[in-house]
């Protein structure tokens, strides 16, 4: 069974398919995007079913021939930290369709909200996330990394808030800056692969056997780590590249923006695990202490900037410059531990953050503001949305039996083994992140109830039997990782591993005092 390229294809012909749904029966648009999504998610379900843990780095291979002059084949295959994020993806868009099934309603101008687009964006949004993950050629990947942009800016410019021209267009260009930098990259390491192995070649396992024997020079090694690095950079985002997000986050539709926070932004981090680190081992080891550096920066600034949010989507926003840099650090620690702690990072991220986002998107629709001083006290007049609520907000401060938690102590725990000083500054940011969170949540479901929320009566105007399909299985999910991790540890430390021994680094030996120490 071709499993990847069906994953891609599925969702790029149901959002030609909604596209195409006049746009007077929105309804019919919203239930072929759902049952398209439901389809790639049981093809999800499927391919991690054939994926073998601990068997070949890459599986479920598939390439057919695209442009043989210059190399190119569609290429697909997927390692364990692919999977995960390809699975990410498969959960979150069938339930972000869902939570989005009023956002994006005619409002009778016949204008911007044309409800068979706005589901059609987020299909071919799947289609390209899919894509960007399940590639093994490096110029089919870098397509996708562009391409993706295009859904997500309209997504942000035509259905976002009050500034969502500004943060499209903000968002595009960071993007596209970094991209333009990428391709420079991908155009140096095809001239140096045809070089190395006397034939065109973009293919991701013949560039890392080249990189591996000695054939990308170290100087050049730098020159390219930093192309593809600022690309991935930008769109993790790492401080001081991060400033697009909380614009971009805070107009985005709340849908919109769990997507673009749960999974958009992991590209870059996948990024540097599957193409810095094992194509440019050398230059890796050589910008680590500047990459840890940045990362730490962003945990720290990240979370002060949070604390001092008015604004509930900016907020969470921020919040996410904050998480993105503990899994930095986890990538740079050079430690399997911390790695996988990274890896398993961005799964849980997207499962925490995509909750947050969509319940603070609910919040918004019955308030009609994401100001946080237009709430207070709504938990007596939502008592089911703000447990909800509390749970996603533990999830992100990383509480322990969510499952952020195992992900930050596993990345605290591996770097800490190589660097204290750093992980100890690290842990600072779980400090802050209960400031920010326990802040926020006071201050928009405890205390007097704020007569704007009186007419929400209980029952009435809280979670609808829709919405709490939706949150269900994310707080399961969240839940149920952070008691019990292993079927992602499984799939995902092969991967790290195979990753670790490409930068020909292995995790420090344990030591113990002897005798004369004691």
């Amino acid at each position: 069974m071709k499993y990847l390229s069906l994953m891609v294809v599925i969702p790029l012909l149901g959002a030609l398919v909604t596209a195409f749904v006049p746009k007077h029966k929105p309804k019919t648009a919203k239930i072929v995007a759902l049952v398209v999504s439901v389809i790639v998610l049981g093809f999800t379900i499927a391919a991690a079913f054939a994926f073998e843990a601990g068997g070949d780095r890459l599986q479920l291979s598939e390439s057919y021939p695209w442009i043989p002059q210059w190399g190119l084949r569609f290429s697909f295959a997927v390692d364990g930290i692919a999977l995960v994020l390809i699975g990410l993806s498969a959960v979150l868009v069938p339930l972000v369709i869902l939570a989005s099934w009023k956002d994006a309603d005619d409002d009778g101008t016949g204008g911007r909200r044309n409800v068979p687009t706005f589901f059609a964006l987020i299909l071919a949004l799947e289609a390209t996330m899919i894509g960007v993950f399940a590639a093994s050629d490096v110029l089919l990947f870098y397509i996708f990394f562009e391409v993706m942009l295009v859904p997500m800016y309209f997504l942000i410019g035509s259905y976002g808030g009050p500034r969502r021209q500004y943060a499209a267009v903000k968002f595009f260009l960071y993007s596209l800056v970094g991209g333009m930098l990428m391709l420079a990259a991908v155009i140096g390491l095809w001239v140096t692969a045809k070089d190395g192995l006397g034939h065109a070649t973009f293919d991701w396992n013949e560039i890392v056997a080249l990189a591996q024997g000695g054939g990308i020079p170290g100087d050049l090694q730098k020159w390219l780590f930093l192309g593809f690095f600022a690309a991935f950079a930008i769109k993790a985002p790492f401080f001081p590249f991060h400033t697009w997000l909380p614009d971009a986050g805070g107009a985005a539709p709340a849908g919109a923006a769990a997507l673009l926070v749960g999974v958009l932004d992991k590209v870059g981090t996948f990024g540097i695990l599957r193409y810095c680190l094992p194509m440019f081992p050398e230059a890796s080891k050589y910008f680590a202490p500047l990459a840890i550096a940045l990362s730490l920066i962003g945990v720290l600034y990240g979370a002060l900037l949070a604390v001092g949010q008015t604004d509930l989507k900016r907020l969470v926003a921020y919040t996410s410059i904050s998480h993105f840099g503990f899994i930095g650090i986890g990538i740079f620690a050079f430690s399997s531990q911390a790695a996988t702690g990274s890896v398993l990072y961005m799964v849980n991220h997207g499962l925490a953050t995509g909750l947050l986002f969509i319940v603070v998107g609910f919040l918004v629709q019955r308030r009609g503001s994401q100001s946080i001083a237009d709430f207070g006290g709504a938990g007596k007049a939502l008592p089911l949305l703000s447990g909800v609520f509390f749970i996603a907000g533990m999830a992100s401060l990383a509480l322990p039996g969510t499952s952020p938690f195992v992900s930050e102590f596993l990345v605290l725990i591996g770097t800490f083994s190589v660097n204290k000083t750093v992980a100890i500054l690290a842990a600072l940011g779980m400090v802050l992140a209960a400031a920010y969170i326990l802040w926020m949540y006071q201050r928009t479901m405890q205390g007097r109830l704020n007569p704007k929320l009186a007419e929400l009566a209980p029952m009435k105007k809280d979670l609808s039997l829709r919405e709490k399909v939706v949150v269900a299985p994310l707080v399961v999910l969240i839940i149920a990782l952070g008691v019990y991790p292993k079927p992602l540890l499984d799939v995902i430390e092969p991967a790290v591993s195979s990753t670790m021994t490409d930068i020909g680094v292995s995790d420090p030996a344990p030591t113990a005092a002897t005798g004369a120490e004691k």
